[in-house]
C-alpha cells in the first residue's frame, strides 16, 4: 500500500515549473483554492499505475477524496484517521499511526516531512518491508519519485 500526503507531495509549496499546464478542471478548482493550480494533472495516472493500494495519509482527511482525488482522476481512497493530539518526540506525528494502519503489511509512505527518526522508528517497530520516500516539497512528487517507488514495489513483492 502507498500512504499519500497532499500538501508538499501533490501540491508543491514552490511554483509549478514543470509538466503540462493545469487541466480546465484544475484551473476551475483553483478559483476556490489557488494552491490547487499546482497539481500536476499527470499524477493520478502515474499513481494508479503503481501495483499497490493508495491510501490518503493527509490532514485533508476525507476532503482529499472530495477535492484532490477528482482533479487527478483518482478513485475514492481509504483515509487514515489521525489522533486528536500529536505524538511528542522526534518521530513525526503520522509515523505511529501509519505503522498501526499497515499492521505488518508492506507499505510506502510518500511525504515531505519524513526524517531519519521516522525511518529508525519504522525499522524498529514494523515487521514488514517499508519505504519512507521523502519528497522535496518545493517541487512535489515527480516522475522520478514515482519511478523510485515503483522500483521498490517491484523489488519487495
Amino acid at each position: 500500500m502507498l500512504f499519500l500526503d497532499v500538501d508538499g507531495p501533490l501540491i508543491p509549496f514552490g511554483a509549478r515549473e514543470y509538466g503540462p499546464p493545469a487541466s480546465a478542471r484544475i484551473r476551475a478548482a483553483a478559483r476556490g483554492n489557488p494552491l490547487l493550480a499546482r497539481l500536476d494533472p499527470r499524477l493520478g495516472a502515474w499513481l494508479t499505475a503503481l501495483p499497490c493500494d493508495l491510501v490518503w495519509a493527509t490532514t485533508w482527511g476525507a476532503d482529499a477524496n472530495e477535492v484532490v482525488g477528482p482533479l487527478l482522476d483518482l478513485p475514492s481512497l481509504p483515509v487514515v484517521s489521525w489522533p486528536d493530539e500529536d505524538d511528542p518526540g522526534p518521530v513525526h506525528w503520522k509515523t505511529r499511526g501509519l505503522v498501526a494502519w499497515a499492521a505488518g503489511r508492506a507499505f510506502v509512505w510518500v511525504d515531505d516531512e519524513i526524517a531519519a527518526a521516522d525511518r529508525a522508528w519504522v525499522a524498529a517497530h514494523h515487521p514488514g518491508p517499508a519505504l519512507l520516500h521523502a519528497v522535496d516539497a518545493r517541487r512535489g512528487l515527480t516522475r522520478d519519485d514515482v519511478a523510485a517507488v515503483g522500483a521498490w514495489l517491484a523489488s519487495s513483492s
